[in-house]
């Protein structure tokens, strides 16, 4: 990583000061050399708190002062943006869009032929370091930019290079994931209190379960189905409860959520 990096944040939302919170911890860039800009002065100051890094006082004014580019924005604010961006975008700059359902090619529309573009799919959890990303780059981005968004974004979780087809997919799973993961919390904490815990103690048992299960899919290689089986004793607890799950359908409507969540992407990317 070069010790010359500096990063623009083109929106300085929740996600935006995430990944500067962490790309800072982890030593990839200085926090002086980061800025950014937001049509909202609330949401620069608390960048600018948040991350010790700078605020601009316009878009402009980030791509003068920063070589790599953080696109934050909503959707429907990207193509005014690259409008207003293209005059000052040059060869030395590099773009990251996080913005969902952007395509490269609408990005390289917008800024002209030969930018550098890489289009990244990220996830809520990033804010508390433990993101899961992929990412697929345009047709002049270079090889050390896809290196440099790989350290990026595994420097906040975990990220994975990939095609721009599979990106649809990326988000129906891991970027709407978090949704279906936070739901199964809340349904495991009703139970618990439908069974007499306190509910305070039930979210808690609920979510460090979940976190636990998956630290050991992560850290342990295992297929979840070889974990699984661990926990399920012959004649016990545990297969009376996936029995009922079986029942319920829980496997058939994650998957069918997948599904549509990546077939909605599909149509966002359209428009």
């Amino acid at each position: 990583m070069p010790t010359e990096l500096s990063i623009g944040f083109l929106g300085a939302g929740k996600m935006a000061s995430a990944l500067a919170k962490g790309f800072v911890q982890s030593g990839l860039v200085a926090a002086g050399r980061i800025v950014a800009s937001d049509v909202m002065k609330a949401a620069r100051q608390s960048f600018t708190q948040s991350t010790r890094g700078k605020a601009a006082a316009s878009n402009v004014d980030v791509l003068e002062a920063a070589s790599t580019l953080i696109l934050a924005v909503k959707p429907d604010q990207v193509d005014d943006l690259l409008a207003e961006i293209k005059p000052h975008f040059t060869s030395k700059h590099l773009l990251i869009s996080i913005a969902a359902g952007v395509t490269l090619a609408r990005l390289e529309s917008g800024l002209g032929d030969g930018a550098r573009v890489v289009r990244v799919m990220p996830n809520t959890p990033a804010l508390v370091g433990a993101c899961a990303a992929a990412f697929a780059t345009g047709k002049a981005a270079r090889a050390e930019d896809g290196q440099l968004v790989l350290r990026l974004f595994s420097a906040v979780g975990i990220a994975f290079q990939t095609k721009e087809s599979l990106l649809d997919a990326v988000t129906g799973l891991s970027g709407s994931g978090p949704a279906y993961a936070c739901l199964i919390i809340e349904a495991l904490s009703d139970g618990g209190v439908a069974a007499g815990l306190p509910r305070e103690v039930a979210t808690k048992l609920a979510a460090q379960t979940l976190l636990g299960s998956a630290k050991m899919v992560l850290e342990t290689g295992l297929h979840p189905g070889v974990l699984k089986d661990m926990v399920t004793s012959p004649g016990g607890t545990t297969i009376e409860g996936l029995h009922e799950l079986e029942k319920g359908g829980l496997r058939a409507a994650l998957m069918n959520a997948v599904r549509a969540a990546t077939e909605k992407s599909k149509k966002l990317g359209q428009r």
